[in-house]
Parts: structure tokens; sequence; C-alpha cells
């Protein structure tokens, strides 16, 4: 197109279709960009964050008035009501169950009424006697009883042996700190409990639930980082233990065990250079929080530093330090006797 406006015909290629743009097109000639170019090409400076765009759910919300609940959103579980038989409790938050593998360790969970949810056997398994008592008790537990193919166990095992047998365990329920130490005090005897730092082994933590559920303490609290849990193997080294007596887990224990000494409660270690031997100090008889260490490094320095004594059990000959367990039940065995002596 020419500068008059008429079409030019270009030599050799003007009969082809489409050649030529037809006249009175919206599309007229282009002969700049008319400086459009270089703003598409200017910097629009950093993204705004989620709160200051229009339009994004996270601006929504945060124009909603304080403590209004996000539509479609699940309301958290200390909003949601309590019924009376879960009353104190709460759950294990984003712990996932577990899975006991093995004839043997299947048969000893169920004989220790650890609470289960289901019983899976393998297809056409070889029973044997271990095989048949466990589906009797699952039975007589009322637990479910599922027949699945060896494959589905081998995925659950994730290659360890399960001899075609496993057990599921749902989380483990806590106790709520704050209720435990309410129930110590309503129990009509000065509150005994018992909180571990850094006790690693499940067999060390279920052992000490079943020296507390012996001598009389009213509940235990356990960290719930660097700390073994409420696992199936602590329940089954409980022997049953664990369903009387409460165990709560707390993400702070030093500021647990002060507001525990806030309440009239003395926080008392056991430490091998204890200021007093474990047979005769005298916070015994009152309101007591016993504290119990590792075996390896004992109370950590805050913990220690948080506690009104130190207390030790006099020990003869070569032996430095016991075993957490068993050091729980000999201080909790003397402040029994203690109690009943007063």
């Amino acid at each position: 197109m020419d500068r008059c406006g008429q079409v030019r015909v270009m030599a050799g290629n003007s009969q082809r279709r489409g050649a030529l743009r037809k006249p009175g097109t919206k599309k007229g000639p282009l002969i700049g960009s008319g400086g459009r170019k270089p703003k598409g090409l200017r910097a629009r400076g950093a993204t705004p964050p989620a709160e200051l765009r229009p339009g994004h759910p996270a601006q929504r919300h945060a124009a909603q008035p304080q403590g209004t609940p996000r539509q479609g959103a699940p309301r958290h579980p200390a909003q949601r009501e309590a019924s009376p038989a879960t009353a104190g409790r709460r759950r294990s938050g984003s712990e996932p169950g577990e899975t006991v593998l093995g004839r043997n360790a299947v048969l000893e969970c169920l004989r220790a009424g650890v609470p289960a949810s289901a019983l899976q056997v393998a297809i056409g398994v070889d029973t044997d006697e271990r095989v048949s008592e466990s589906l009797r008790l699952a039975a007589d537990a009322g637990l479910s009883i599922l027949e699945v193919p060896r494959a589905e166990l081998d995925r659950l095992a994730g290659g360890a042996p399960h001899q075609g047998v496993a057990l599921q365990v749902p989380p483990y329920q806590y106790a709520l700190a704050e209720q435990v130490l309410v129930t110590a005090w309503e129990s009509g005897t000065p509150p005994l409990l018992v909180a571990l730092d850094g006790v690693t082994d499940p067999r060390n933590l279920g052992a000490v639930v079943r020296s507390a559920a012996a001598f009389g303490a009213h509940g235990l609290v356990l960290p719930q980082r660097r700390s073994a849990g409420m696992t199936a193997v602590a329940w089954r080294t409980s022997a049953g233990a664990a369903a009387h007596l409460p165990v709560a887990r707390v993400t702070n224990l030093v500021r647990t065990l002060k507001d525990f000494a806030s309440s009239g409660v003395m926080v008392v270690g056991l430490d091998v250079g204890g200021a007093m031997p474990v047979d005769s100090f005298p916070l015994a008889t009152g309101p007591l929080v016993l504290v119990l260490g590792s075996e390896g490094r004992g109370l950590s320095r805050l913990v220690r530093e948080t506690c009104d004594l130190t207390v030790s059990i006099p020990m003869v000959g070569s032996v430095e330090s016991l075993n957490a367990s068993v050091a729980a039940g000999i201080v909790l065995a003397e402040v029994a006797r203690l109690r009943r002596a007063s």
C-alpha cells in the first residue's frame, strides 16, 4: 500500500489467495508499536504478599474479623466439643498409628491388651499355635480380623519380615498435663507425678509406667522431642499398666515443671551427684513430681536448674549409674515407703 492508500500489486504473487489485504478491513497498516513494547519489558516490581493480593484467599481471610473461622476450613481440635468419654484427652496430633509385625510381637501385644484396631492375616498363611491364639484373642477383644494378600503385608512391612500377620495400632491418646495435675490434687492423697527427661528407649518407658502405677503415682509426663513415645512396645512392656496411668506429652518440659511448682508441687530430680540420699529426703511425703533423666547424660542442665532438690541412690561398688527404669522403681518404692511411714 502506497502513501495514497492504494493497494500496490506485487508482480508474481498477486493472484495467490491471501496475498493482498482486502480494503476496508479493521486491520490497517502498522507503522510502529507506539511505545507499547518498551512498557511490556519494564519491570513491575516485587510480587506482593498473599494477604495484599486482591481476590486471594489469604487476603479474604485477613479481611475477616479476628477469631472468625475461614469458610470451609476444618475446626481446630481444641475447638471441638469433647465427649465425656474423651474429656481430658487429646489426640496425638499428626502422629500416625503403627503396624506391629511378626507372630511373637503380635501375640505379645494382644496378650498385654494393647489397644489395636485390626488384625491382618495373609491369605493362605501357615497356621501355628501363635497365629491361632492371636486370632482367638483378637476375636475376644472384638477386633476386626482381615484376610489380605501377602503382597499387601509386604507393602505395609516395607521389606521387614512379617510372618504373615500384622496388628494395626492407632495413635496413643495422651492426656493433658493440666488435667493430670488436677486429677492428682483431687485424689485425696498428696500428688505424685513422674517426669522423664531424655528417655528414648520405649522399653524403659514402659517399665517406668509399670513402676509408677505399682507405687501409687498419679501420672507421667513426657517431652515431645528427644523422648520415646507410648508405642506398642512401651505399652507391651508396661504389662497393661498404661491403661490405668495417664501419660501426658508436653512441648516444653521445663515450662511444665515450672507450672507444677507454681501450683504447690515440689520438683525433685534424680541425679548421681544429688544433695540428699533418696531414702531420707523429707519432701517425699508432700506433693511431688519426680524427674528422671536418661541413663547416659542424666538430667539436662535446664531441667536440673528447675528442680527444687536433687536426690541420689546410694550405691556400693564401681557401678556409676543404673538403668532409667530400674532407678525409677527404686526411687518410687522409697517414696511409697516414706509415705506409708508418715
